[in-house]
């Protein structure tokens, strides 16, 4: 491997993002391979209750992956609970509270405009089919949550989370859109000792990254195909995160090129598209 590929690696992995109190951004252009995309964590309890912050020229996504949180945008308030989500736009000052604890996932992207604020509830986008849904089959098989979606106006972001079957791949088949949108996934909800492999390649016969993923750690995708498999017996559990490089023009979700050779039976995602 030559020194600059290694630098690269050195860019698209982070390790245990979860693992301080208050708000953090672990990762953003200046430090990794992402051109847009930043993404780190506001955890709070009883000791550290509220974070504030102005996202300047950024819009961005929260979503609580536990606890509850009141967040305010402007003026506006909004309680979110498990999985709900919020799309504020730029330009807002922002503040975070919680009366027990929160753990929320922040991702932000750089944009000219500004778009509609919006609430996103978990419960509602599982009634919608194109926004939940069951993926892949034997060995692939997944549950697809896309919170900030075709259902939120926005100008780069595209924000879910996906929940595999114990032992199974996801991202499968293996699947590439670099020209459109760069990537990342935060692993969550993976309680020891489960943990997964994730792959990120443009070599098919060797792939340049493969590493072992943990609850907090999050791998990015500049480029390259990025399937992933969890261990026997437990599941990977992954908030995805997307940033269009045209903003508004490239920003559509399920828009991917399959690896050749695994191209049968489509990507799995064209449900979404619908």
């Amino acid at each position: 491997m030559s020194h600059q590929d290694q630098s690269n690696i050195e860019k698209m992995v982070f390790r245990k993002t979860n693992s301080q109190l208050g708000r953090h951004i672990s990762v953003s252009p200046g430090n990794s391979t992402m051109k847009h995309l930043s993404y780190g964590r506001i955890i709070l309890d009883a000791s550290l209750p509220a974070a504030s912050f102005s996202n300047g020229d950024h819009e961005t996504g929260l979503v609580c992956l536990s606890g509850s949180a009141e967040v305010k945008a402007g003026t506006q308030k909004f309680h979110l609970g498990q999985y709900d989500a919020i799309y504020i736009p730029r330009d807002t000052q922002i503040e975070v509270k919680t009366d027990a604890r929160a753990d929320i996932a922040e991702f932000s992207a750089d944009v000219a405009h500004r778009y509609p604020l919006q609430f996103v509830s978990h419960q509602q986008i599982s009634k919608d089919p194109s926004l939940r849904f069951i993926a892949g089959g034997p060995a692939n098989t997944r549950d697809l949550n896309v919170l900030i979606g075709k259902n939120v106006n926005a100008g780069r972001l595209l924000v879910g989370f996906t929940f595999s079957e114990a032992g199974n791949w996801t991202s499968w088949p293996p699947h590439e859109h670099e020209k459109m949108l760069e990537e990342m996934y935060v692993y969550f909800d993976m309680p020891e000792p489960a943990f997964g492999i994730q792959f990120v390649y443009n070599n098919t016969q060797y792939p340049e990254l493969i590493t072992a993923v943990r609850d907090g750690d999050a791998v990015l995708m500049p480029s390259g195909y990025h399937p992933n498999v969890a261990v026997p017996g437990h599941r990977i559990a992954f908030l995805w995160a997307m940033a269009a490089h045209r903003e508004v023009e490239d920003r559509q979700f399920g828009v991917v090129n399959i690896q050749p050779g695994f191209q049968a039976g489509g990507s799995g995602l064209e449900v979404a598209r619908k």
